[in-house]
């Protein structure tokens, strides 16, 4: 099979140099799966043969780190670039901000938005610059300032896509505000677009989580019925649609369902059951969903231990939380701020305040950041140990 590095080699052998754009061409080829690496090989042949890159290169390589989740390394390229006479164009900002939001860097993404909207001449903000600062602020959970980003971006002139309008409703979802999705979901096709996967399960999700699980279903039927294959990422909100109102039954259902559909479970799905189980205290659900994990061989992480500990805790099994705990360091799977806190509020429910304040020792040891929770249960544990 003839690499593309061979490719370059072949034509200096017959003597034809790769042209700029043949280069590009072989940089896009794999930047486009992913692969920067054969991307940047690429790129450094190209300077030592005497032909200089430009801003279609640069851009290249940005989305080959992009694509490959090299978020940081993109930005590190961007830096060496700014030392170059070339100035970097509106494409160029659009995956640099990306990478930002990516690497949670939100004021820095802000600061480039603000300084293309100034700078109009140079690089003008587009609907991809103006949907990844919607999206942006629905990570942040400022939901207010997803709409006006929006509304902003139509007031100069652009029209958003489909994209656009899925990460407005993902935002409104976010905080369970149904009636907006809604809205804002019937807006897709009153402008010549149609719903897509996403903002069918966007608008589930937001039904979900403002409590009304019925609606999501019909909204689940409604995506089918219009030839849209329900994926994971649907089935799972459904999931959790039931199980975060607590109809666990439900939920177990919908997964035989999405079986059925041979879309297999993932970890997300037995994290939703799990914490399911912890609201409808369902001591007996909670090993019926591990074993179902273990049966078809989804490995637990760090959110799913966490999930069944705190299910655990809440239905008073003390031990069996304390087992998934030591379970989980022998696996060597990392525990966080997470899995302290719910072992110690845990802990401080059950009047079990020495074990409490074992595990805040571990994690002041661990240097982990304490929650408002831990404080609280921390406070308590103290002082109940101190009276008695």
């Amino acid at each position: 099979m003839l690499t593309i590095s061979a490719v370059c080699d072949t034509e200096i052998f017959l003597q034809i140099p790769p042209s700029r754009s043949t280069y590009n061409n072989l940089i896009n080829a794999c930047g486009s799966s992913g692969n920067w690496k054969e991307a940047l090989n690429v790129c450094k042949k190209m300077t030592e043969n005497g032909v200089g890159p430009d801003l279609v290169t640069h851009n290249i390589i940005l989305s080959a780190f992009k694509s490959g989740a090299q978020y940081s390394k993109a930005l590190s390229y961007f830096e060496l670039m700014k030392g170059t006479h070339i100035r970097p164009g509106t494409t160029t900002l659009n995956i640099v901000i990306h990478c930002l939001v990516k690497l949670r860097q939100y004021d820095k993404a802000i600061d480039i938005f603000n300084s293309m909207r100034e700078k109009k001449s140079e690089c003008t903000p587009d609907v991809v610059t103006f949907t990844s600062i919607i999206h942006l602020y629905s990570v942040c959970g400022q939901v207010e300032n997803c709409e006006a980003a929006f509304n902003m971006m139509i007031a100069e002139g652009l029209k958003p896509n489909i994209v656009s309008y899925n990460a407005l409703i993902g935002a409104y979802a976010a905080r369970g505000m149904d009636n907006e999705a809604h809205l804002f979901f019937n807006e897709i096709k009153q402008n010549g677009f149609r719903p897509d996967i996403v903002s069918y399960t966007s608008l589930l999700n937001a039904y979900g989580r403002s409590q009304k699980p019925h609606k999501a279903r019909q909204i689940f039927d409604r995506m089918k019925r219009n030839q849209l294959k329900p994926n994971l990422v649907s089935y799972n909100a459904l999931i959790d649609a039931y199980g975060s109102n607590g109809l666990l039954a439900d939920a177990i259902k919908i997964l035989r369902e999405m079986e059925q559909e041979r879309i297999q479970p993932n970890v997300v799905s037995i994290c939703t059951l799990l914490a399911a189980c912890g609201r409808c205290s369902r001591k007996v659900k909670i090993d019926t969903v591990l074993t179902a994990a273990e049966m078809r061989g989804i490995k637990l992480n760090t959110v799913a231990y966490n999930a069944a500990i705190g299910s655990c805790m809440n239905v008073g099994e003390y031990d069996k939380a304390i087992g998934l705990y030591k379970s989980m360091r022998k696996k060597k799977i990392k525990t966080d701020s997470v899995t302290y806190t719910v072992l110690i509020s845990g802990c401080c429910k059950m009047s079990k305040y020495g074990e409490a304040l074992s595990f805040m020792e571990e994690i002041m040891h661990l240097k982990l950041p304490l929650s408002k929770e831990v404080y609280s249960s921390a406070i308590c544990a103290y002082s109940k140990q101190v009276s008695t």
